[in-house]
């Protein structure tokens, strides 16, 4: 079909002359290299070459917005330690301040149809603050006060599970709760109470 001469010997090139090309080609990627690729990209122009053909200069502005880009890195990953070391620190700081906030913790259980009773020995102008959870069911309670022939009522509810307050004693005497189970399970109540009363009496 097609007729192709079939090169001669001295046509081909010698193993030497193969050497020769692959070295040159070497020496000229390596001064490309240094002329062109080191001032242009990280401002290093060890010829001055790459200086009188603004490449230096290009790569310089290159190695400051990388330098600036590390040092914004590195501020930003400090910064989210910090804040993290803050929540972390802020989370038990507020834990322990909710532990301190209540004086008493009480705890107790009432079975189905039974009652019990808490109160705060107080004088007058004494202040309280409660929260109580029930869990197992629902429980009937007054939150009352009575003494010196004087009594009263800050609070009734019924099928309550949750309760949160405070109250200033207008008298001395016992203020507190009286709780009732009127549901079919056990109910267990706890109550933290914190203020200038004197002691809980049950």
């Amino acid at each position: 079909m097609f007729n192709v001469d079939k090169p001669s010997l001295h046509e081909l090139h010698s193993l030497s002359q193969l050497r020769r090309s692959a070295f040159a080609a070497v020496i000229g990627l390596v001064l490309i290299f240094i002329t062109i690729v080191l001032p242009a990209e990280y401002g290093i122009d060890p010829t001055s070459v790459g200086r009188m053909l603004g490449l230096t200069e290009m790569g310089e502005i290159k190695q400051e917005l990388h330098d600036e880009a590390e040092q914004d890195h590195q501020q930003n990953g400090d910064s989210q330690s910090l804040n993290f070391m803050n929540s972390v620190i802020g989370i038990f700081a507020g834990s322990a301040h909710a532990e301190e906030l209540w004086k008493d913790t009480i705890t107790f259980t009432i079975e189905p149809g039974d009652h019990r009773e808490t109160k705060l020995a107080m004088n007058k102008g004494d202040h309280a603050q409660y929260l109580w959870t029930s869990s197992g069911g629902r429980i009937n309670f007054d939150l009352h006060a009575h003494g010196d022939t004087q009594s009263k009522t800050y609070e009734k509810g019924r099928g309550a599970t949750e309760g949160e307050g405070g109250f200033v004693a207008p008298f001395k005497g016992e203020h507190g709760w009286f709780w009732r189970n009127r549901d079919k399970g056990k109910v267990t109540i706890t109550l933290k109470i914190n203020g200038t009363y004197h002691e809980v009496v049950q």
